[in-house]
């Protein structure tokens, strides 16, 4: 149902949630963190920016912030604003249900559903809990994760994230922080699609 890309979306404006400061996160510096392409992370952002959720910043310190508080922000609105406007998928329009086919109103029904689902989940609600608990933490695999809190990110700017010229990098040149897996190479769980 979300595709990688709605939920690159919503790692995303979690760890911006998280990381909330005066600085707005370069697409770049966010893609380090959580594992993501810089180049695939950055369109994800751009749809964000474009439905209203994050707001872009220009100049050599840019990059984007929420825009909004997130009590405002729906599951909905950032899973639309990647996927467009969720639409039924059923028969015609009719203005009584009751004289439809029976895939119609099982469609109308699955619809508002998941339309419903969708708008009450907000983004507050996955910063009030961005991870499982401590007890099953190993036992689940939570889409989510990782999505750090970063205490600072100033030595992001205005660099973009490369240190500083003359500064000695504290990892040795060409490793690499593992990639986390992208959701196709991922074992399907039936108790988790919705």
């Amino acid at each position: 149902m979300l595709t990688k890309t709605s939920l690159s979306a919503v790692r995303a404006s979690v760890f911006l949630g998280l990381n909330s400061s005066a600085q707005p996160w370069s697409p770049r510096a966010m893609a380090e963190h959580l594992g993501e392409s810089p180049t695939y992370l950055a369109k994800v952002v751009r749809h964000l920016v474009r439905a209203g959720i994050l707001r872009a910043h220009r100049g050599v310190a840019g990059g984007v912030s929420l825009k909004r508080s997130p009590g405002e922000i729906s599951l909905r609105m950032i899973v639309e604003a990647c996927q467009g406007t969720i639409l039924g998928d059923f028969c015609s329009d009719a203005a009584d249900l009751s004289q439809t086919c029976a895939f119609h109103r099982a469609g109308v029904e699955l619809h508002d559903a998941m339309v419903g689902v969708l708008s009450r989940w907000t983004l507050a609600d996955f910063l009030n809990q961005p991870a499982p608990s401590a007890e099953i933490a190993g036992q689940v695999q939570c889409w989510l994760s990782p999505c750090p809190r970063i205490s600072s990110h100033a030595s992001t700017l205005p660099n973009r994230g490369r240190p500083a010229k003359g500064a000695t990098s504290p990892e040795p040149s060409g490793s690499s922080r593992p990639r986390r897996s992208h959701p196709e190479t991922r074992p399907a769980d039936p108790q988790r699609i919705f």
